[in-house]
């Protein structure tokens, strides 16, 4: 029997969305942990809370969901768990900014859905994020330049 698009053996469903912009690393990354970058892929902070970079730090959004910092690579990955505050499971959310030879690969990856509907519906977000993190960055001169991944 086939596995289901996107059903890993031991992660639920998961997703993953990726593009190359043309801007140095450094750059996509302190927008992407900046406020501003934060509230476009993960939320919006409580006031008063940041997302610390150290494993187990905990955060709180503004609309009640929550999670935990897994890994924190400085310029390079962050990895945090995600639970909505509507959600009875909660999600691993990872985001990387790998260098390349004319810009950097920026991913999101969403592992640990319940189900196909779910996924897709990841998707559709993950995607949105990557457009306004282009158009956001678009004043430094970035643009999508490879497509949305699967």
């Amino acid at each position: 029997m086939t596995r289901p698009t996107g059903l890993t053996r031991d992660a639920g469903f998961q997703i993953g969305v990726s593009a190359t912009l043309p801007l140095p690393p450094g750059t996509i990354w302190r927008y992407l942990t900046s406020r501003e970058g934060l509230a476009l892929w993960l939320g919006e902070l409580e006031e008063g809370s940041q997302l610390e970079p150290r494993r187990g730090a905990p955060y709180h959004l503004t609309d009640g969901s929550t999670g935990e910092v897994r890994g924190y690579h400085e310029g390079a990955k962050i990895r945090l768990t995600l639970v909505p505050a509507d959600a009875d499971h909660g999600t691993t959310v990872q985001v990387t900014v790998t260098p390349r030879a004319h810009g950097s690969l920026v991913r999101f990856h969403q592992e640990r859905m319940r189900d196909p509907a779910e996924r897709e519906a990841r998707r559709s977000h993950w995607r949105a994020v990557m457009d306004a993190v282009a158009n956001a960055l678009a004043p430094h001169g970035a643009g999508v330049s490879a497509g949305h991944g699967s």
